[in-house]
């Protein structure tokens, strides 16, 4: 369904954009990759041969909106945006124009290509923490939107105008809400899989920042990608999609400390065992989502089991990454 079409990825040298191109290229689409920087050491770097890659903030409407325009655009992939809890939590403000007014920017300049041309679909990427904190465990789609924290509430702001745009205009839009990603290529290691990975493969014990036993999903970034490019295959074929929600994880939700044993076990270190430091603040305890709707009306479902995902994960880092460390030091 996406062959040949011309689409937008904005966010496209974060981990989850890069493993969206490189599912897009499989299918033969024509990608714009857009991004405010295109870090050395992304795997976007890989496969940029293969795509138009743009330097450009989604901040900024002017040009956001003459790109979909002059290029025709028909499929967008909304990711660009400030993913780190921590950094949000620091900076506020620039955490609330990344996320808010970068997703207005993408669905108005949406809105406006509709009128001139064949905008097909748009997928805005939310997250869990649009919920912000509730009672009802696992959180379904229905679920409203209740952001206390600057990530989360940007979450729930970006994915309510995201649905704003599909009731007030039509614009052919569906919001996706993942769990915790994590894979190849993820270099914020502040987070748990790529931090833990890094500290094993140095000899050094892993560092909790909580108390461990904050659970959530952990989505593995190749599933995630074809998730995504399931769901726009779905808007295609049945208009009844647009403007729907949907819930991404495996339904197996794990505490860190969980997660951080799993790696041990995955590297042979349970001999490293994890400092818990017990610092974060502003994060939920228990987050995690029924992930039940995309199967049933999209039918994706995760094609790794998370010792998998894990496997393929470490082999990134073990070889590729420190590869990149030792050439960028000579």
């Amino acid at each position: 369904m996406i062959s040949g079409k011309r689409v937008l990825v904005t966010g496209c040298s974060g981990l989850l954009g890069t493993a969206l191109c490189e599912k897009l290229l499989s299918h033969n689409a024509q990608i714009y990759g857009l991004d405010r920087e295109h870090h050395p050491k992304s795997r976007i770097h890989e496969i940029k041969s293969r795509l138009n890659l743009i330097t450009a903030d989604v901040r900024d409407f002017e040009r956001l909106n003459a790109l979909i325009e002059k290029e025709r655009i028909e499929f967008v992939f909304h990711l660009a945006a400030q993913a780190i809890v921590g950094e949000a939590a620091k900076q506020p403000v620039e955490t609330f124009k990344d996320n808010i007014e970068g997703t207005w920017n993408v669905l108005e300049s949406a809105r406006l290509a509709g009128a001139r041309q064949n905008m097909l679909a748009v997928i805005v990427a939310s997250s869990d923490k649009a919920y912000g904190d509730q009672d009802q465990l696992p959180y379904v789609e229905t679920a409203p939107m209740q952001g206390r924290f600057p990530y989360d509430v940007s979450k729930s702001c970006a994915d309510l105008i995201a649905q704003s745009y599909f009731h007030s205009y039509k614009v052919p839009v569906c919001v996706v809400r993942c769990g915790n990603l994590y894979g190849a290529g993820d270099l914020q290691f502040s987070r748990i899989v790529p931090g833990t990975i890094l500290s094993l493969l140095n000899n050094e014990r892993p560092v909790i920042r909580s108390d461990g036993t904050n659970i959530r999903d952990y989505v593995y970034v190749e599933d995630a990608a074809d998730a995504y490019i399931a769901i726009a295959g779905a808007m295609m074929k049945d208009a009844q999609i647009c403007g729907e929600a949907f819930n991404i994880g495996d339904n197996t939700p794990l505490s860190v400390l969980d997660v951080v044993k799993e790696i041990q076990k995955v590297m042979r270190r349970e001999d490293l065992e994890p400092i818990i430091a017990n610092v974060a603040s502003l994060e939920i305890k228990k987050q995690f989502l029924d992930s039940n709707k995309v199967r049933r009306l999209v039918g994706w479902q995760p094609s790794h089991t998370f010792a998998q995902a894990l496997a393929k994960t470490v082999a990134w880092y073990s070889t590729v990454y420190f590869q990149q460390k030792d050439t960028s030091s000579v």
